[in-house]
């Protein structure tokens, strides 16, 4: 089993060197689909495609088996000007791979292609499917919610992220709202009109202090943010609008909307959200997979960080190689080692897998 593993590692690597030499930003990802898209092929594995998003389901399939899905993804972001290395030049200097995309989330893409593989002929107690999605850097929606429905019922999901290969059983959603307090314009040298910052200020002092009661024991409280304000026309007019933003990271204790709701009972601006659907998301402690990691040795913990995984509603665990510190980051790069343990401990953790 060992040199079956080795050489799907092999070729995890390979490709994963390709993909790095072929740019793919969020919603330019055709050229990384067309690899992903020969590569499965290549290897004798019927594949479908959906836009930039690639996938394939297990030979043996069986309608009365539960169905587990490996999901990562192989849109980046663009790089920044402080790299020193060349973003798509897939560097290797001994063990370390550089490159743009390599650790978030090439390397997690990689290795559950090389899992899949593994399992694509032989008889589990699962269904598998594994899709290699695009625009999750965006949260967009020609990514994996676009195929969601094709894939039909889902009973788990592995995300792959980097997590050095540690099991996120929890993650932070998002929601982005739009706060537009209301007054009206008078002069400022006179004790007139009604003045729409005031206001704001108001509500940004109750955002600032506000603490959500319930709080999740893996991801700690719910978080608000005011990352944006925007008032007045001119120093001698009281201004009769002001705009924020604000950004709040829910956890699993309360869905979305009902910290929508909680917000504009308290605010006095006008509460609009640019969506909902990125919500918190998570599995169980007592899940059969979360302990079987466990048995392996992996730490569990909450993921400050979002991911497609927001988007699924089903349950899910994060987990894939790499370090989530390097993600965005500036000469950004994966171990051929982390690629090579992250598969075998995937394996491992499929191997006699049953929920």
């Amino acid at each position: 089993m060992s040199e079956i593993i080795a050489r799907l590692s092999d070729d995890a690597i390979a490709l994963l060197q390709q993909l790095i030499q072929t740019p793919s930003f969020s919603r330019e990802e055709t050229g990384t689909a067309d690899i992903l898209e020969q590569f499965l092929t290549l290897h004798g594995i019927p594949v479908q495609r959906r836009s930039n998003n690639v996938w394939a389901v297990s030979k043996n399939w069986d309608a009365t088996k539960p169905t587990l899905l490996l999901n990562s993804h192989h849109d980046t972001v663009k790089p920044g000007v402080a790299w020193t290395y060349p973003p798509f030049g897939a560097t290797l200097e001994g063990d370390k791979l550089t490159g743009l995309g390599s650790n978030d989330a090439g390397a997690s893409a990689v290795s559950l292609l090389a899992v899949f593989r593994y399992f694509y002929n032989q008889p589990t107690a699962f269904n598998l499917v594994c899709a290699i999605t695009a625009e999750e850097e965006v949260s967009g929606a020609n990514g994996v919610k676009s195929i969601l429905p094709e894939l039909g019922k889902i009973d788990l999901g592995i995300v792959g992220e980097p997590t050095g290969m540690n099991a996120a059983v929890a993650e932070k959603g998002l929601l982005v709202l739009d706060g537009v307090a209301r007054g009206r314009t008078g002069h400022a040298a006179r004790n007139e009109g009604d003045n729409a910052l005031y206001k704001a200020l108001d509500d940004i002092n109750w955002l600032r202090a506000y603490q959500f009661p319930n709080v999740s024991e893996m991801l700690g409280p719910v978080k608000m943010t005011v990352t944006q304000i925007s008032a007045g026309t001119q120093h001698n007019v009281v201004p009769d609008e002001c705009r924020y933003v604000v950004d709040v990271r829910p956890t699993e204790c309360y869905t979305n909307e009902e910290i929508l709701e909680i917000i504009r009972a308290n605010v006095q601006a006008d509460i609009t959200p640019r969506s909902t659907h990125l919500q918190s998301s998570g599995l169980p402690l007592g899940h059969p997979l979360v302990q079987k990691a466990v048995a392996m040795g992996k730490r569990t913990y909450g993921s400050p960080t979002l991911s497609d995984q927001a988007l699924m509603r089903f349950p899910t665990l994060k987990m894939g190689p790499g370090d989530s510190a390097r993600s965005h980051a500036p000469d950004e790069y994966i171990l051929l080692s982390e690629i090579r343990a992250g598969i075998a401990d995937y394996i491992e953790l499929l191997t006699d897998f049953n929920f």
